[in-house]
């Protein structure tokens, strides 16, 4: 073949890329367009958002009333008890708490009286990974701002302490996931914030806890459990029945009218309750099968949507969950997908040998066994992998270990930590 063939084959073939390339232009500029003139099945979809604040919170009336009996007094001025709120997942611990603050406030300022109430979300990157960062951001919320590092953390708590104390005042600290806090700074913080009124001339503040572990309090200092577990409340998981109520109020105003079908609520509220009663993830489920839904070009939710977007909820969950997990966690968990060829059922002894080996391979101090008994735990609240404590006589308890997830997804989780820790398989 001569030069001039090549070149005519390299024209022709520059010729259809750029065809090709015009009509793809011109397909998305059409789809656009035509999903602009297009009726969405929603009518507002951003009650569907894990964002969404309802008016009313449904089947947790008595809750939200016990944790109003018990922060009431800060109306008068007075200190309330510590509170810690517990539950699982999506059973309405924050929307509940952010309700009451909310309102209280609003009750504060309308008769005049020296409250403030500040929510801080410690599951947050750059604003509870630290001591200092915690500190800082609540001197943000105050009003005043601090470098992000730099000053000496006894500098910033001064900070801190002058700002409140400057006036008679109750200040009501939430803290979200206080348990991933403590994980990340220990538990010293918590005493520094439990025995800060001792210090305190005008303004006193009390401490609402909000966390996911059921068993965190049992792992604190006993100084701070003492302090911060003066009240203590659970919110149980929902029902499927309470589930299917809280997915038809949402949906009947998210959704345009006879766009979901018959089944598609009772099936997600099944799913929902199957993970241990979590309504967040009922809501998310219900919103995504909407979204594929139209994404299809189809004017109904179906069955079928729903049971697409619970396989891509669930995957997502997981790999999201693993990948923005500290290094450790990640470990921990590769130390369990190592043995899971050749063991079905896996003991927390033999994880935490292989998690042993690992440390000195990749370089990293090796927690104590009781550490990773803490994240197995979380692993199994996480639905990583389902765990059952058997009891082993006057040997103890032990957790007796098994994965549930698809195989391809072990293989991706597999992969994904390798290259997240830089482990090399000969």
């Amino acid at each position: 073949m001569n030069i001039w063939q090549n070149n005519q084959i390299y024209l022709s073939k520059a010729i259809l890329h750029k065809k090709l390339r015009g009509e793809c232009y011109m397909n998305v500029n059409n789809f656009f367009q035509n999903y602009l003139t297009k009726d969405s099945i929603f009518l507002d979809k951003s009650l569907l958002l894990s964002s969404y604040a309802p008016e009313e919170i449904m089947y947790r009336e008595n809750l939200i009333q016990d944790v109003a009996n018990i922060l009431a007094p800060s109306l008068r001025v007075e200190r309330p008890s510590s509170l810690l709120v517990y539950g699982k997942t999506g059973t309405g611990k924050t929307l509940s708490i952010k309700y009451v603050l909310k309102s209280i406030e609003r009750i504060a300022a309308d008769n005049s009286v020296p409250l403030k109430t500040i929510y801080v979300n410690c599951k947050l990157k750059r604003i509870a990974d630290t001591e200092y960062r915690l500190i800082a951001q609540l001197i943000k919320e105050l009003g005043k701002d601090v470098p992000p590092t730099g000053l000496p953390t006894d500098e910033v708590y001064n900070i801190f302490y002058t700002l409140i104390d400057n006036k008679k005042q109750i200040i009501l600290l939430a803290l979200d996931e206080i348990d991933q806090l403590t994980s990340k700074v220990g538990d010293l913080i918590l005493y520094n914030l439990t025995r800060i009124n001792a210090e305190l001339k005008n303004a006193q503040i009390a401490l609402v806890g909000i966390s996911n572990n059921l068993i965190f309090a049992e792992n604190l200092d006993p100084r701070v459990r003492s302090s911060l577990s003066e009240e203590e409340i659970i919110f149980p998981s929902y029902n499927a029945l309470q589930i299917q109520d809280i997915l038809r109020k949402r949906s009947d105003r998210a959704f345009r009218e006879n766009v979901v079908e018959v089944g598609v609520i009772e099936k997600c509220a099944a799913y929902a309750a199957r993970e241990h009663g979590d309504a967040r993830r009922a809501i998310d489920l219900l919103r995504v099968a909407g979204e594929l839904a139209e994404r299809y070009g189809s004017e109904h939710v179906t069955v079928n949507h729903l049971d697409e977007a619970e396989s891509k909820i669930e995957t997502d969950k997981i790999i999201h969950a693993v990948t923005t997990q500290p290094k450790q966690f990640q470990l921990v968990l590769y130390s369990i997908l190592v043995l899971h060829p050749q063991n079905t059922v896996m003991f927390t002894g033999e994880i935490y040998d292989i998690y042993q080996k690992l440390c000195k391979q990749v370089n990293f101090n090796v927690l104590t066994q009781r550490r990773i008994s803490d994240m197995l735990a979380e692993f199994d609240m996480l639905g990583i992998i389902n765990a059952k404590i058997i009891s082993k006589g006057r040997y103890g308890r032990t957790r007796e270990i098994s994965l549930g997830l698809d195989g391809k997804l072990l293989v991706k989780l597999k992969e994904l930590i390798e290259k997240s820790l830089q482990i090399h398989n000969e």
